[in-house]
């Protein structure tokens, strides 16, 4: 695969599992909001990925700004990074203007 540059088909196969987020459902009716979906993959591709990223781990590294994507960061770290930043530049007398942006998938696409 490495030598070809090429992935067989299946690896990029997976099916969806919708689990619960909490079993606190009581007297309310459930909605897709109340699921979150896990995805399984073929093992020979997940035991293929994990090679590789052993192998290649170093070229894979990034920034210590980044936060998705990343073993054992979450929202919480980016809340209160960027509240840090804002109470540095404002007890400095700076203004501070904030700017969120939320992508959302197109229909049809």
């Amino acid at each position: 695969m490495l030598r070809f540059g090429c992935v067989p088909d299946g690896f990029g196969l997976s099916y969806t599992v919708a689990l619960p987020k909490s079993s606190n459902t009581a007297n309310k009716p459930l909605s897709v909001n109340d699921f979150r979906g896990i995805f399984i993959s073929p093992v020979v591709s997940k035991i293929f990925e994990k090679c590789i990223l052993d192998r290649f781990a170093v070229f894979f590294e990034s920034l210590d700004s980044q936060f998705g994507f990343k073993k054992g960061m979450g929202c919480s770290h980016v809340v209160y990074s960027v509240k840090a930043v804002v109470d540095f530049y404002t007890n400095q007398g700076t203004t501070v203007n904030l700017c969120a942006l939320e992508s959302r998938p197109q229909k049809g696409v």
